[in-house]
């Protein structure tokens, strides 16, 4: 790595991010009736909403490191992960990409996102924050 990033900003959102999968791994139990419970779902959006935030700050912060990798959409700091091999291709192309879009999605668009939506996405995508934290901790050496 011939670029300079602040290891203690990236180790402190790898730590929010590992608190927030803790949480929402916790909420796997839930049946979809006690899911959308008003308060399981606002706690649920929450914690995901502040995930996928924390990793998009650190693609923001390496790529910020990068000459000419500096992206402002989250979609595209995904793709630019992938292209400056930070992440793998497809990996890039595919859930981070997805990733940012749901951050996106429930960011701007949350009133359209269900909880029925959310409850599969917490039981069956929190394997891409551990893909991209794996990654990720390849780049701190740690």
């Amino acid at each position: 790595m011939n670029f300079k990033i602040d290891k203690n900003l990236i180790a402190n959102r790898i730590k929010l991010i590992e608190l927030y999968l803790k949480r929402l791994k916790e909420m796997q139990a839930l049946t979809i009736d006690q899911f959308a419970i008003p308060d399981n779902f606002a706690i649920a959006a929450y914690n995901l909403r502040s995930a996928l935030e924390a990793v998009f700050d650190i693609c923001a912060h390496i790529l910020s490191r990068i000459p000419g990798a500096q992206v402002e959409e989250y979609k595209q700091m995904a793709l630019e992960m992938g292209r400056n091999g930070l992440v793998p291709q497809e990996f890039a192309r595919n859930q981070l990409f997805k990733m940012a879009g749901y951050r996106n999605r429930l960011t701007h668009f949350y009133f359209e996102v269900s909880p029925k939506e959310m409850h599969e996405i917490i039981n069956n995508n929190l394997n891409d924050f551990v893909t991209f934290l794996k990654n990720i901790k390849k780049i701190l050496n740690y």
